[in-house]
C-alpha cells in the first residue's frame, strides 16, 4: 500500500469517527444520564437528514439545511421524551427497548408518508465541493475535511459544557444521584428534557452532515445506530471523553481493516479469497475490538469519567 493511500483512508477513519461521535455523545449522555436504552437514537438522526435536505431544497442554503436539522431533531426530541420517554425512567430496560423500538417504526413510516420512498439528495455546498492537497500529492475532498473540524469542534464544547458549565455540573450530578440534585431544588424533568434534546440535535447534526455524502432515506440511522452503540461500550458509557475516543478507534478500524486486510491476505491466497476473507474479517473486526477492551476493561476504557 502507498503512504498516499493509506494517509486518506486514515482520513476516511478520522471522518467516519467524528461522525459516530455526534451520533454516540447524544447516546451515552442520554443512558448515563436517564439510564435509558433508546433505540430510537437512529431515528432522530434520520430526522436530521431529511430535514435538511427538506430546508436545503426549499432555500438552496447549505447552512440553513444544518440549522432546520438542529432544530427539527431538538424538537422532535422533546416531542418524544415528554410524550412518551418520560413513563418510562421508572420502569425496566425491557420496557424501554420496547417502547423506542415502536417509535423507530413510528418515526420511519411517518417519513415515508411525508417524504415517500425514494432517497433525497442533500448537495455539499459549493465553498466545500472541491478537493484540497494534502501531503503526498493527495487532492482529498473539501467538505470531508470540513465534517473533521467541525466534530472536533463540536467534541471541545461538549467537554467545556460537561466540565466547565452549571449546566454540566447538574448533568454529572444527575448521573451520579439524581434524587439527591432532586432534593437541591433542581428541576429533574426540565433536566432530562434538556438531555435528551441535545442529544437528538447531535443525531441529526450527524445525519445532516452525513446526508451531503450518501443518500438520505428511511432506515438510515439503524446501521449507524448500532455502531454507536458499540462506540459508546468501548469507550464507557456516561463519558463523552470515552465516546470520542472510542469513536475514532472504531471509525479506523473498520476504515483500515477493509482497506488492510484484504491486502494482507492477498499476500498468502487469491486475490479473490482475499478478498472475500479480509472483507468478512474487516467486517468483525470492530466487534473484536470491542471484545478485547471489555476483556480487560469491563467498564470500558473511561466508564465512570466524564
Amino acid at each position: 500500500m502507498s503512504a498516499a493511500l493509506f494517509i486518506e483512508q486514515v482520513f476516511n477513519g478520522l471522518q467516519f469517527g467524528v461522525m459516530l461521535f455526534l451520533m454516540s455523545a447524544g447516546l451515552t449522555l442520554i443512558f448515563g444520564v436517564m439510564g435509558l436504552i433508546n433505540l430510537a437514537h437512529g431515528a432522530l438522526y434520520m430526522v436530521g437528514a431529511f430535514a435538511a435536505a427538506a430546508v436545503s431544497a426549499a432555500t438552496g442554503s447549505f447552512l440553513l439545511a444544518l440549522m432546520g436539522a438542529l432544530a427539527a431533531s431538538a424538537v422532535a426530541g422533546v416531542l418524544v421524551e415528554v410524550i412518551v420517554i418520560r413513563r418510562l425512567y421508572a420502569r425496566d430496560h425491557l420496557d424501554q427497548v420496547l417502547a423506542t423500538f415502536a417509535l423507530i417504526l413510528i418515526f420511519s413510516e411517518g417519513t415515508r408518508w411525508v417524504f415517500g420512498s425514494f432517497p433525497l439528495y442533500l448537495d455539499v455546498p459549493a465553498a466545500l465541493a472541491g478537493p484540497v492537497m494534502l501531503p503526498f500529492g493527495i487532492a482529498y475532498p473539501a467538505y470531508r475535511l470540513a465534517i473533521i473540524g467541525i466534530g472536533l469542534v463540536v467534541a471541545a464544547a461538549l467537554f467545556f459544557l460537561i466540565a466547565g458549565t452549571r449546566v454540566g455540573m447538574r448533568i454529572r450530578a444527575g448521573e451520579s444521584d439524581r434524587e439527591m440534585i432532586g432534593a437541591l431544588g433542581v428541576n429533574i424533568s426540565a433536566l432530562y428534557t434538556g438531555v435528551f434534546a441535545l442529544g437528538a440535535a447531535l443525531a441529526g447534526f450527524a445525519g445532516a452532515l452525513v446526508g451531503a455524502i450518501q443518500s438520505v432515506q428511511v432506515g438510515m440511522g439503524e446501521p449507524v445506530l448500532i455502531l454507536a452503540f458499540v462506540t459508546i461500550v468501548i469507550g464507557g458509557i456516561g463519558s463523552i471523553r470515552g465516546a470520542f475516543v472510542g469513536a475514532l478507534l472504531v471509525g479506523l478500524t473498520d476504515t483500515l481493516g477493509r482497506v488492510l486486510l484484504p491486502i494482507l491476505f492477498s499476500a498468502v491466497m487469491e486475490p479473490s479469497a482475499a478478498a472475500t476473507v479480509g472483507g468478512a474479517l474487516a467486517s468483525m473486526a470492530i466487534y473484536i475490538l470491542m471484545a478485547l477492551v471489555l476483556l480487560f476493561k469491563p467498564t470500558g476504557l473511561y466508564g465512570g469519567a466524564a
